[in-house]
């Protein structure tokens, strides 16, 4: 390699990350690794609900508590993603990893307001959540797919 192409290499080389308990490298490998199979995990909401009648199966809810008390598609439980440890997972999930956790968020609803305030696109928790699952060892996660009105009565909304 030539030394000008060492020099480049280097100047735009990620460096280790200095913090042992942090891991971009890994993160991002999970991150293309989920992707195919998330592509093959969405669901319409008929679809949806009909997984959630399924024996075992649980619609997990990763918005704030406060946005889940506002309110939230009837049956779902409440787990903030910035509370997901596995300890927290266990505590919500079970201890059965293959469950079937259907999973949707702000994004899913065209209602754009309170509690489900519309987030920009590349940062939709959607994808955070099916991430994070996974990496916690929840490969059974299934996602909406559709963008609905919280208002149709056939989302089954429950208002806080």
């Amino acid at each position: 390699m030539s030394l000008l192409l060492t020099a480049l290499a280097l100047a735009f080389a990620v460096p280790e990350d200095p913090n042992p308990q942090i891991d971009y490298a890994a993160f991002s490998a999970l991150s293309r690794d989920v992707r195919a199979i998330r592509a093959q995990r969405l669901l319409s909401m008929e679809a949806f609900q009909a997984k959630a009648k399924e024996k075992g199966a649980l619609i997990l809810d990763a918005r704030s508590a406060d946005k889940f008390a506002a309110g939230h598609i009837a049956g779902a439980v409440n787990l903030p993603l910035t509370d997901f440890t596995a300890e927290a997972l266990a505590e919500v999930l079970g201890p059965d990893r293959n469950r079937p956790i259907l999973i949707y968020c702000n994004n899913n609803f065209s209602n754009r307001r309170a509690p489900v305030p519309l987030k920009a696109a590349p940062l939709a928790l959607n994808i955070q959540t099916f991430i994070n699952l996974v990496g916690y060892g929840y490969a059974n996660v299934w996602e909406l797919r559709d963008v609905v009105d919280f208002n149709d009565p056939k989302v089954g909304w429950v208002k806080g």
